[in-house]
Protein backbone atom coordinates (compact mmCIF):
# COMPACT_ATOMS: atom_id res chain seq x y z
CA UNK A 1 0.00 0.00 0.00
CA UNK A 2 1.39 3.35 -0.95
CA UNK A 3 1.13 5.93 2.01
CA UNK A 4 -1.84 8.70 1.50
CA UNK A 5 0.31 12.28 2.23
CA UNK A 6 -2.55 14.69 0.75
CA UNK A 7 -6.61 14.58 0.26
CA UNK A 8 -7.96 16.69 -2.13
CA UNK A 9 -11.75 16.88 -1.62
CA UNK A 10 -14.58 18.85 -3.02
CA UNK A 11 -15.31 19.59 0.36
CA UNK A 12 -14.26 23.26 2.02
CA UNK A 13 -11.18 22.39 3.75
CA UNK A 14 -11.39 23.20 7.77
CA UNK A 15 -8.21 22.96 8.68
CA UNK A 16 -4.83 21.02 7.44
CA UNK A 17 -2.44 20.41 10.71
CA UNK A 18 0.78 18.19 10.55
CA UNK A 19 -1.34 15.15 9.97
CA UNK A 20 -4.74 15.70 9.70
CA UNK A 21 -6.71 17.55 7.18
CA UNK A 22 -10.74 18.49 8.23
CA UNK A 23 -13.03 18.94 5.83
CA UNK A 24 -16.36 20.99 6.63
CA UNK A 25 -19.67 19.00 5.94
CA UNK A 26 -23.24 20.38 4.70
CA UNK A 27 -24.38 19.56 7.94
CA UNK A 28 -22.04 21.58 9.88
CA UNK A 29 -20.24 18.69 11.56
CA UNK A 30 -16.58 18.38 10.40
CA UNK A 31 -15.18 14.81 8.26
CA UNK A 32 -11.46 14.51 10.10
CA UNK A 33 -8.71 12.62 7.95
CA UNK A 34 -5.62 11.60 9.11
CA UNK A 35 -3.10 10.82 6.64
CA UNK A 36 -0.09 8.72 6.81
CA UNK A 37 1.97 12.18 7.12
CA UNK A 38 4.64 12.11 9.83
CA UNK A 39 6.64 14.52 11.02
CA UNK A 40 9.43 15.06 13.52
CA UNK A 41 10.71 18.13 15.30
CA UNK A 42 8.37 19.90 13.74
CA UNK A 43 8.90 19.33 10.18
CA UNK A 44 7.04 17.05 7.71
CA UNK A 45 8.56 14.80 5.90
CA UNK A 46 7.77 13.97 1.87
CA UNK A 47 7.52 10.64 2.83
CA UNK A 48 4.62 9.09 4.49
CA UNK A 49 4.36 6.23 6.50
CA UNK A 50 1.63 3.45 5.20
CA UNK A 51 -1.46 2.32 7.36
CA UNK A 52 -0.43 5.07 10.03
CA UNK A 53 -3.61 7.01 9.35
CA UNK A 54 -5.48 4.04 9.59
CA UNK A 55 -3.78 2.85 13.02
CA UNK A 56 -4.26 6.43 14.77
CA UNK A 57 -7.91 6.46 13.36
CA UNK A 58 -9.10 2.99 14.68
CA UNK A 59 -7.21 3.36 18.16
CA UNK A 60 -8.77 6.52 18.55
CA UNK A 61 -11.86 4.72 18.09
CA UNK A 62 -10.99 1.78 20.57
CA UNK A 63 -10.30 4.18 23.39
CA UNK A 64 -13.34 6.77 22.97
CA UNK A 65 -15.69 3.69 22.95
CA UNK A 66 -13.77 2.43 26.33
CA UNK A 67 -13.30 6.08 27.85
CA UNK A 68 -17.05 6.97 27.32
CA UNK A 69 -17.84 6.21 30.71
CA UNK A 70 -15.15 9.04 31.75
CA UNK A 71 -16.03 11.68 29.39
CA UNK A 72 -17.65 12.11 26.51
CA UNK A 73 -16.31 12.92 22.52
CA UNK A 74 -16.45 13.90 19.75
CA UNK A 75 -17.49 11.11 17.62
CA UNK A 76 -20.58 11.04 15.97
CA UNK A 77 -19.86 7.84 13.44
CA UNK A 78 -17.28 6.28 11.96
CA UNK A 79 -18.81 5.68 8.81
CA UNK A 80 -17.44 7.21 5.76
CA UNK A 81 -20.62 9.68 4.21
CA UNK A 82 -21.92 8.63 0.98
CA UNK A 83 -19.87 10.06 -2.22
CA UNK A 84 -16.44 10.18 -0.68
CA UNK A 85 -14.01 8.49 -2.22
CA UNK A 86 -13.25 4.46 -0.51
CA UNK A 87 -9.42 5.44 -0.09
CA UNK A 88 -10.95 7.52 2.95
CA UNK A 89 -12.33 4.26 4.64
CA UNK A 90 -11.41 3.63 8.27
CA UNK A 91 -9.10 6.57 8.15
CA UNK A 92 -11.95 8.84 8.65
CA UNK A 93 -14.58 10.10 11.50
CA UNK A 94 -17.66 12.15 11.43
CA UNK A 95 -16.95 14.68 14.84
CA UNK A 96 -18.75 17.24 16.11
CA UNK A 97 -17.55 20.71 15.54
CA UNK A 98 -16.27 21.73 18.69
CA UNK A 99 -14.93 24.67 20.26
CA UNK A 100 -11.19 24.09 20.96
CA UNK A 101 -9.57 24.64 24.45
CA UNK A 102 -6.39 26.33 23.82
CA UNK A 103 -4.17 23.68 25.77
CA UNK A 104 -2.27 20.91 24.92
CA UNK A 105 -3.24 18.39 28.27
CA UNK A 106 -0.23 16.44 29.00
CA UNK A 107 0.06 13.91 31.73
CA UNK A 108 3.50 12.30 32.52
CA UNK A 109 4.42 9.14 34.41
CA UNK A 110 7.43 8.66 33.69
CA UNK A 111 10.37 11.65 32.80
CA UNK A 112 11.37 11.53 29.44
CA UNK A 113 11.41 14.09 26.57
CA UNK A 114 11.18 17.68 27.11
CA UNK A 115 9.98 16.78 30.85
CA UNK A 116 13.62 15.27 31.39
CA UNK A 117 15.63 18.05 30.27
CA UNK A 118 13.74 20.37 32.25
CA UNK A 119 14.45 18.30 35.25
CA UNK A 120 18.02 18.02 34.93
CA UNK A 121 18.34 21.53 34.25
CA UNK A 122 16.01 22.60 37.17
CA UNK A 123 14.53 20.11 39.45
CA UNK A 124 11.07 20.95 38.18
CA UNK A 125 8.64 20.04 35.48
CA UNK A 126 6.25 22.77 34.38
CA UNK A 127 7.41 24.06 37.76
CA UNK A 128 6.25 21.30 39.50
CA UNK A 129 9.04 19.98 41.64
CA UNK A 130 10.44 16.28 41.48
CA UNK A 131 12.48 14.29 44.25
CA UNK A 132 16.29 14.65 43.69
CA UNK A 133 17.99 11.49 42.15
CA UNK A 134 15.71 10.73 39.30
CA UNK A 135 16.92 9.53 35.80
CA UNK A 136 16.19 9.07 32.19
CA UNK A 137 12.61 7.05 31.81
CA UNK A 138 11.86 7.20 35.84
CA UNK A 139 9.01 6.50 36.93
CA UNK A 140 7.30 9.46 38.66
CA UNK A 141 5.90 9.26 42.58
CA UNK A 142 2.17 9.65 40.95
CA UNK A 143 1.40 10.88 37.36
CA UNK A 144 1.42 14.66 37.20
CA UNK A 145 -0.26 17.31 35.14
CA UNK A 146 1.90 19.22 32.37
CA UNK A 147 0.10 21.64 30.08
CA UNK A 148 1.59 22.97 27.32
CA UNK A 149 0.30 25.64 24.98
CA UNK A 150 -1.38 25.07 21.67
CA UNK A 151 0.83 27.27 19.35
CA UNK A 152 -0.33 27.93 15.79
CA UNK A 153 3.90 27.72 14.20
CA UNK A 154 6.28 26.76 15.71
CA UNK A 155 6.85 24.57 19.24
CA UNK A 156 3.99 24.42 22.30
CA UNK A 157 5.60 25.96 25.40
CA UNK A 158 5.34 23.99 28.79
CA UNK A 159 3.61 26.02 31.06
CA UNK A 160 2.61 26.05 34.68
CA UNK A 161 -0.75 25.70 36.19
CA UNK A 162 -1.09 29.21 37.06
CA UNK A 163 -0.40 30.57 33.71
CA UNK A 164 -3.16 27.71 32.32
CA UNK A 165 -5.09 28.94 34.69
CA UNK A 166 -4.34 32.52 33.14
CA UNK A 167 -5.40 31.19 29.71
CA UNK A 168 -8.30 29.18 29.75
CA UNK A 169 -9.71 30.45 33.19
CA UNK A 170 -9.60 28.40 36.37
CA UNK A 171 -12.81 26.32 36.32
CA UNK A 172 -12.00 25.17 32.81
CA UNK A 173 -8.55 24.60 33.43
CA UNK A 174 -8.99 22.43 36.79
CA UNK A 175 -11.97 20.65 35.00
CA UNK A 176 -9.76 19.40 32.17
CA UNK A 177 -6.81 18.84 34.88
CA UNK A 178 -8.83 16.45 36.29
CA UNK A 179 -10.00 14.44 33.03
CA UNK A 180 -6.40 14.05 31.88
CA UNK A 181 -4.93 12.60 35.45
CA UNK A 182 -8.28 10.13 35.20
CA UNK A 183 -8.22 9.42 31.47
CA UNK A 184 -4.23 8.73 31.98
CA UNK A 185 -4.56 6.65 35.43
CA UNK A 186 -7.82 4.09 33.99
CA UNK A 187 -5.94 4.00 30.16
CA UNK A 188 -2.41 3.14 31.95
CA UNK A 189 -3.78 0.60 34.04
CA UNK A 190 -5.01 -0.83 30.54
CA UNK A 191 -2.14 -0.51 28.68
CA UNK A 192 -0.27 -2.30 31.54
CA UNK A 193 -2.58 -5.16 31.47
CA UNK A 194 -1.21 -5.57 27.58
CA UNK A 195 2.20 -5.21 29.10
CA UNK A 196 2.85 -1.48 27.56
CA UNK A 197 3.79 0.78 29.54
CA UNK A 198 2.15 4.30 29.26
CA UNK A 199 5.06 6.97 30.19
CA UNK A 200 2.80 10.02 29.00
CA UNK A 201 0.21 11.42 26.81
CA UNK A 202 -1.49 14.57 25.60
CA UNK A 203 -5.20 15.30 25.07
CA UNK A 204 -7.26 17.72 23.63
CA UNK A 205 -10.69 19.00 24.79
CA UNK A 206 -13.25 21.42 23.20
CA UNK A 207 -16.66 22.97 24.21
CA UNK A 208 -20.26 21.30 22.56
CA UNK A 209 -23.48 22.46 24.39
CA UNK A 210 -21.53 24.19 27.17
CA UNK A 211 -20.02 20.65 28.09
CA UNK A 212 -16.40 19.62 27.86
CA UNK A 213 -15.74 16.97 25.91
CA UNK A 214 -12.58 15.06 24.63
CA UNK A 215 -11.16 15.77 20.68
CA UNK A 216 -8.74 15.04 18.06
CA UNK A 217 -6.90 12.08 18.53
CA UNK A 218 -6.84 9.98 21.84
CA UNK A 219 -3.63 8.08 23.71
CA UNK A 220 -2.37 7.35 19.64
CA UNK A 221 0.99 6.45 19.37
CA UNK A 222 1.54 10.08 17.92
CA UNK A 223 0.27 11.74 21.32
CA UNK A 224 1.63 9.05 23.36
CA UNK A 225 5.03 7.28 24.91
CA UNK A 226 4.23 3.63 24.62
CA UNK A 227 6.79 1.82 26.15
CA UNK A 228 7.43 -1.97 25.57
CA UNK A 229 6.97 -3.18 29.71
CA UNK A 230 9.40 -6.26 29.50
CA UNK A 231 12.37 -4.40 27.50
CA UNK A 232 12.03 -1.11 30.33
CA UNK A 233 15.20 -0.10 32.02
CA UNK A 234 15.68 3.03 33.69
CA UNK A 235 18.02 5.22 33.44
CA UNK A 236 18.45 4.93 29.39
CA UNK A 237 15.99 6.08 26.17
CA UNK A 238 13.60 3.37 25.76
CA UNK A 239 12.36 1.17 22.68
CA UNK A 240 8.70 2.33 21.58
CA UNK A 241 5.63 2.11 19.75
CA UNK A 242 5.44 5.54 17.76
CA UNK A 243 7.84 7.52 15.45
CA UNK A 244 10.75 7.02 17.91
CA UNK A 245 12.38 4.79 15.06
CA UNK A 246 12.29 7.67 12.56
CA UNK A 247 13.98 10.25 15.16
CA UNK A 248 16.85 7.98 15.62
CA UNK A 249 17.59 7.53 12.59
CA UNK A 250 17.33 11.70 12.09
CA UNK A 251 19.91 11.80 15.18
CA UNK A 252 22.22 9.81 13.40
CA UNK A 253 22.34 12.04 10.54
CA UNK A 254 23.85 15.05 12.19
CA UNK A 255 20.70 16.59 10.38
CA UNK A 256 20.14 20.58 11.93
CA UNK A 257 16.06 19.83 12.16
CA UNK A 258 15.62 22.47 9.81
CA UNK A 259 13.16 22.61 6.59
CA UNK A 260 13.83 20.44 3.73
CA UNK A 261 13.80 17.62 5.55
CA UNK A 262 16.11 14.43 4.35
CA UNK A 263 15.05 11.56 2.73
CA UNK A 264 13.66 8.80 4.69
CA UNK A 265 14.92 5.21 3.52
CA UNK A 266 12.61 2.47 3.04
CA UNK A 267 13.78 0.59 5.92
CA UNK A 268 12.74 3.13 8.11
CA UNK A 269 9.53 3.51 6.61
CA UNK A 270 8.85 0.04 6.70
CA UNK A 271 10.32 -0.38 10.32
CA UNK A 272 8.00 2.52 11.69
CA UNK A 273 4.97 1.13 10.38
CA UNK A 274 5.51 -2.01 11.87
CA UNK A 275 5.78 -0.45 15.00
CA UNK A 276 2.54 1.54 14.28
CA UNK A 277 0.78 -1.73 14.05
CA UNK A 278 2.03 -3.26 16.68
CA UNK A 279 0.79 -0.73 18.97
CA UNK A 280 -2.79 -1.32 17.65
CA UNK A 281 -2.65 -5.56 17.47
CA UNK A 282 -0.94 -5.27 21.64
CA UNK A 283 -3.39 -2.41 22.19
CA UNK A 284 -7.00 -3.82 21.14
CA UNK A 285 -6.15 -7.39 20.92
CA UNK A 286 -7.58 -7.67 17.51
CA UNK A 287 -5.22 -8.33 13.97
CA UNK A 288 -4.57 -5.25 11.29
CA UNK A 289 -5.95 -5.61 8.48
CA UNK A 290 -3.64 -4.19 5.74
Amino acid sequence: MEALTKTNLHLPLFSSGKVRDTYLLEDGNLLMVATDRISAFDVVFNEGIPYKGIVLTQLSLFWFEKLKHIVRNHLISAKLPPGLPKYLERRSMVVKKAKPIKLECVVRGYLAGSGLKEYNQSGTVCGIKLPPGLKNSSKLPSPIFTPSTKEQVGHDRNITDEEGRQIVGRETFEQVKELSLKIYEYASKYAATKGIILADTKFEFGFYDDQIILIDEVLTPDSSRYWPADEYEEGKNQKSFDKQYVRDYLESLGWNKQPPPPALPPQVIKKTTEKYIEAYERLTGKKFER
